[in-house]
């Protein structure tokens, strides 16, 4: 898994450029505090999955998920 906490995505998946990006570690934010395996991306309308639902997978799918804590 990768060195950084789950609540901070690769950069390479969300830039810290991106005009979204504190609304989006948000909405991740309460959604792993609540326990929620992903939430609604308020821009795309797509159900996106927290770092803990896709830890708890074992690995990477390959799908390119916003989250994903095995990229390094």
């Amino acid at each position: 898994m990768a060195d950084r906490p789950l609540d901070i995505p690769h950069p390479s998946r969300l830039p810290t450029s991106d005009p979204a990006y504190r609304r989006i570690l948000q909405l991740h934010r309460e959604a792993l505090q609540a326990g929620l395996d992903g939430y609604l991306d308020e821009e795309s309308g797509l159900f996106v999955l927290t770092a803990a639902t896709l830890a708890a997978n074992g690995r990477c799918c390959g799908l390119g998920c916003r989250h994903c804590p095995y990229l390094r």
